[in-house]
């Protein structure tokens, strides 16, 4: 009994150390809360290519591949606790610049413009994005102190409390038309019988007062919507991820002196703005992540190509190549573009297009 109770004391250390072992090689995986774990999941599927599975440069199967300026390292932890949780949030949630210089977009000194790195405004929600930034403070050793909740919370009470003006402007309105219908209705029954001499000019007025007036409860219903759409938005935009529809079918029927210019300021784009060159290579130079676009001009069809720049979501729900909120006319130019790629056949088949 005694050498069997023995025993058993030695087993529970050993098992202790063993998940201790696990929980260090993991990355502490068995106590992230929910909120890292998502960060953790979406980055592996967004960013782990570049950025490198424990964010080190040089990790990332993509890294050596990318132009410059490559990734940061985000192990660094020196370099990364002088950058708030906010900051990082508007790096990964920001509109794309054009960095050409001279003839690009204008540039502040406080705002992030590298192509190479790409928004992820336009694919997924505000609350995702600070998932990230949760799960990107782990890696240099740090955690989020932006109170992610309480901001949530926040866009929820907005909403309501919207939804509720709304509501009170919209019965306070049918209020006023209500009496103003009553009293109408007691004017024209105090006019019957009465022979009043009306000229047609003295009528033409009296309609144009009326069709002037605007009750004040017009006014406030009209702000109270307004307030409304804007909670409603900042609430979707914060819990939703983006989406887009009725993509309209591009004219891609141009001039030979329109399409010259197209195709070289889709060029400029690809390069300078939208940094597509960081996932997708062309003569084997760039990245590895997309397919190589050499021969995109062969293989790909005009609309098609327009249309996946605009919204690979919908063609494509889990492709790792994000919406980067592409305009219509920089979507033309950058189709214009690839179309002018015309490699000749390799001699092992390029694989296809996501």
């Amino acid at each position: 009994m005694m050498g069997t109770w023995r025993a058993r004391r030695w087993v529970i250390p050993v098992s202790v150390v063993g998940l201790c072992v696990v929980v260090v090689m993991s990355g502490c995986v068995l106590f992230e809360d929910e909120r890292t774990a998502k960060g953790r999941k979406l980055y592996n599927h967004y960013c782990m290519h570049c950025h490198g599975e424990h964010g080190r440069q040089g990790e990332g199967y993509n890294w050596q591949h990318m132009p410059d300026p490559r990734p940061r390292d985000l192990s660094d932890e020196a370099t990364m606790s002088t950058f708030s949780d906010e900051e990082i949030f508007s790096t990964i949630y920001r509109d794309m610049k054009d960095t050409t210089p001279e003839v690009g977009d204008p540039i502040g000194d406080e705002e992030f413009a590298v192509p190479t790195m790409p928004t992820f405004k336009y694919t997924l929600s505000e609350e995702e994005i600070w998932d990230v930034v949760g799960y990107v403070r782990t890696l240099h050793g740090m955690s989020l102190t932006y109170d992610v909740e309480a901001r949530k919370k926040q866009l929820e009470q907005d909403l309501k409390a919207a939804e509720e003006e709304l509501k009170q402007a919209q019965a306070a309105l049918a209020a006023a038309e209500q009496r103003m219908a009553e009293a109408e209705a007691q004017a024209a029954s105090a006019d019957v019988g009465t022979d009043v001499d009306e000229s047609e000019e003295d009528v033409a007025d009296e309609e144009m007062d009326e069709e002037e007036v605007v009750l004040p409860e017009e006014i406030a219903l009209e702000k109270a919507q307004l307030r409304y759409e804007q909670a409603k938005k900042a609430w979707e935009n914060f819990t939703k991820r983006p989406r887009r529809l009725n993509i309209p079918r591009p004219d891609l029927n141009v001039s030979d002196d329109e399409r010259a210019e197209l195709e070289k300021l889709g060029k400029r784009l690809y390069e300078n703005k939208y940094g597509c060159h960081a996932c997708h290579s062309i003569n084997q130079q760039g990245g590895i992540v997309g397919p190589p676009l050499d021969r995109a001009g062969f293989r790909l069809n005009g609309t098609w190509i327009y249309r996946w720049i605009l919204y690979p979501q919908g063609i494509k729900k889990h492709t790792r190549m994000p919406n980067l909120g592409v305009t219509e006319d920089d979507a033309k130019a950058l189709t214009f573009f690839l179309k002018t790629l015309r490699a000749p056949k390799p001699d092992r088949p390029i694989p296809p297009p996501e």
